[in-house]
C-alpha cells in the first residue's frame, strides 16, 4: 500500500515537472518568434523613451527583440542548469548586464560589442554540444563577460533619456533577463543537464548547434 502511494506520488511529480517544462518551452518559443518577427520587421535599435512607462516596456522588450541577445540569455540559462548552484551564474549574468548599461551611460567605450556578443553565443552553443560539463568558475566568468557586453549593447536605447525612465528601463530589462534565464535553467534541469555522469540530451545538443549557427551569422554580419 505504501509503495503504491509512493509510486503514485512520484508519477504525479514527474507529470507536474513535465507539464511545467512544456510551459517554459512554450513561453520561450513565443519569445523567439517575437524576436524573429521583430528582426524581419526591422524594429529600430534606438527608441524614443520619454517617460517611465515607455522605459519599463522597452526594458522588457529589448532582450527579446534582439535575437543574438535572446540566444545568449537562453544559452547561459541552460548551461547554468548543469550545476547545483547554477542560479548564481544566471544571476551574475543579469547583474553584469545591468552594470553594462551603467557603463554605457557613463560613456565608457566598449569596442566591438556586437562581435563580442556573437562570439559568446558561438562559445555557449559549443558548450551545449559537448558532453562534458564546463567548469563552474570559467562559465561564471564567461557569463559575466557576456552580460556586460549585452547590457552595453541594450543601453543604446536609452542614451539621452531622463533618470526616471532609465531606472524604469533597468527594472524592466532585469525582470526579462532573470525570467528568461531561470526558465531556460528549469528546462535544462528537467532534461537532465544536472545529472551526474549524464549523457547530454540530444535536444540540448540541437539547441547548441542552432545557437552556434545563429552566432556565426551575427558574427559575419558584424564583421562585414
Amino acid at each position: 500500500m505504501f509503495k503504491t502511494k509512493l509510486s503514485e506520488s512520484r508519477a504525479w511529480g514527474e507529470f507536474y515537472t513535465l507539464k511545467l517544462m512544456h510551459r517554459h518551452i512554450g513561453a520561450i518559443a513565443v519569445l523567439i518568434l517575437i524576436s524573429l518577427l521583430s528582426s524581419l520587421s526591422g524594429t529600430p535599435d534606438r527608441h524614443t523613451i520619454s517617460n517611465c512607462w515607455e522605459g519599463f516596456l522597452w526594458g522588457l522588450a529589448d532582450p527579446v527583440i534582439s535575437l543574438d541577445c535572446l540566444i545568449g540569455i537562453l544559452a547561459i540559462g541552460l548551461l547554468s542548469s548543469a550545476f547545483v548552484r547554477g542560479a548564481a551564474i544566471a544571476g551574475g549574468f543579469v547583474f553584469a548586464a545591468v552594470l553594462g548599461i551603467i557603463i554605457h551611460l557613463f560613456q565608457l567605450n566598449f569596442p566591438g560589442t556586437e562581435i563580442a556578443i556573437a562570439i559568446s553565443t558561438i562559445v555557449f552553443g559549443t558548450m551545449l554540444m559537448i558532453p562534458n560539463q564546463p567548469n563552474f568558475i570559467i562559465l561564471a566568468l564567461m557569463g559575466v563577460s557576456a552580460g556586460l557586453f549585452q547590457g552595453y549593447a541594450n543601453a543604446e536605447s536609452i542614451i539621452g533619456a531622463e533618470i526616471i525612465p532609465i531606472i524604469a528601463y533597468i527594472l524592466g530589462i532585469t525582470l526579462t533577463l532573470f525570467v528568461v534565464a531561470m526558465s531556460a535553467r528549469e528546462i535544462g534541469t528537467a532534461m537532465g543537464m544536472g545529472e551526474i555522469n549524464r549523457i547530454l540530451p540530444w535536444k540540448i545538443s540541437i539547441a547548441g548547434f542552432a545557437f552556434c549557427a545563429i552566432g556565426i551569422v551575427f558574427l559575419r554580419n558584424s564583421i562585414i
